[in-house]
Parts: C-alpha cells; sequence; structure tokens
C-alpha cells in the first residue's frame, strides 16, 4: 500500500485491513513515498511520514512499514518500487497493490504501465463516482488485474487533516493518537495553506 501519508490517517488503516481480511493477504506492506513524482511540492519530510506510519500501524501485527521508497534518491515511481520488492520477495510472491479507484484510473499516465500491472495486481477501494470499465477498455490487460474492494466510507482526506492542524482545528479520532501526538510535536502543517496543492492517491480515506 503506497502512498505520501502526510499524514496517514484512519481511512488508510481501514482500507487495508479490509484488502488484508478480503483478499486472504498474510501482511500489508505500507510504502511511504520517497520523492513522489506526481506530488513533489509541499510534502512533507519522508523521514516523518514513515515516522508516523510506524506509529499508526504498530499495534496490527499483520502490517509492516518499509522504507524501500524513502532511502531511495530522486523521484520515485510504482514500477521501479514493484521491482525492487519482487526481487526481495521472490518469484513465488503474489503481490498486490492496494489504493483507491481513483488512483487506478490514473495508471494509463504511470511510468511503465504494462510492466506494473504485471508486476502486481491491484485492489482498488472503491468510491462512488469512479467507473473502473473506463480503465479495462483503454488497458485490456487492467480487466485481469484489477479487483474492486468495496470498504466502509470514512469522510477523512489528508489534504483536510493538514488544512486543520493549520487552522488549529482538533485532529483526534482523524488519526491514530500517537500520530496526534507526533504531528503535536513536530509542529507539522501549522505554517500550510488551508487549501493544499494537487492530491495523490493517499489523500483520501479509501486510498
Amino acid at each position: 500500500m503506497g502512498g505520501t501519508f502526510d499524514p496517514i490517517h484512519h481511512g488508510h488503516l481501514v482500507a487495508a485491513e479490509e484488502a488484508r481480511w478480503q483478499f486472504d493477504l498474510d501482511t500489508v506492506l505500507f510504502v511511504p513515498t520517497g520523492q513522489p513524482w506526481q506530488k513533489p511540492v509541499g510534502v512533507s519530510p519522508a523521514e516523518d511520514r514513515y515516522r508516523m506510519t510506524v506509529i499508526a500501524t504498530a499495534s496490527n501485527p499483520a502490517f509492516e512499514v518499509s522504507r524501500v521508497e524513502i532511502d531511495h534518491p530522486g523521484p520515485t515511481y510504482t514500477v521501479d518500487t514493484l521491482r525492487r520488492l519482487r526481487a526481495e520477495l521472490g518469484e513465488d510472491a503474489r503481490l498486490f497493490f492496494i489504493t483507491g479507484a481513483d488512483a487506478v484510473l490514473h495508471i494509463l499516465t504511470w511510468k511503465d504501465r504494462e510492466e506494473v500491472l504485471a508486476l502486481a495486481e491491484f485492489i482498488a477501494a472503491t468510491r462512488p463516482g469512479y467507473d473502473l470499465e473506463r480503465l479495462t477498455e483503454r488497458l485490456p490487460l487492467a480487466r485481469e488485474r484489477l479487483h474492486p474492494m468495496e470498504i466502509p466510507m470514512l469522510a477523512i482526506s489528508s489534504t483536510e487533516i493538514r488544512a486543520r492542524v493549520a487552522r488549529g482545528a482538533p485532529i483526534q479520532y482523524l488519526v491514530p493518537d500517537g500520530v496526534v501526538e507526533y504531528v503535536a510535536k513536530r509542529g507539522l502543517y501549522r505554517s500550510q495553506p488551508a487549501a493544499a496543492s494537487g492530491r495523490r492517491h493517499d489523500d483520501q480515506a479509501s486510498s
């Protein structure tokens, strides 16, 4: 499960646990992005995002956090991450990429999209208004590699959490308590404007 996780919130955790249960996954590996090529401006330091993800996932033994992207210099691409994970886990491992349905529709813009789909199957957390048929029509390989997943809908976004912190509003119950404490301790998001720039697939509850 990749994303900027800036910050990670309960929506991410619900989607991850639902994917683990629905698809009988052994482990959900959270992969905070290093320098994401589609969202290069205004992202918090990678180490902060990694630590928040570790804090948020610590209570679930099926959750792990990887440094595979944040320790990699330069822009990060999904295909490169999947290549590294495939080399690390071996050819017998069945890899799933958990993301939001809106992000899946952007696969057509990704680097080496056909190889991405060959390296991993996609679990797409469904949201109202997204038609995955558009993707499979334009990229036939996706039809057999894409699995829609219905999840409980939580109206939580990383964008809104950052905006709430910036204006002094509480974020308790939107993120795990440890993340609330970490954000306060580090003073994250306090100087950011209420309207954040572009979204990536981790911004919404189902990503």
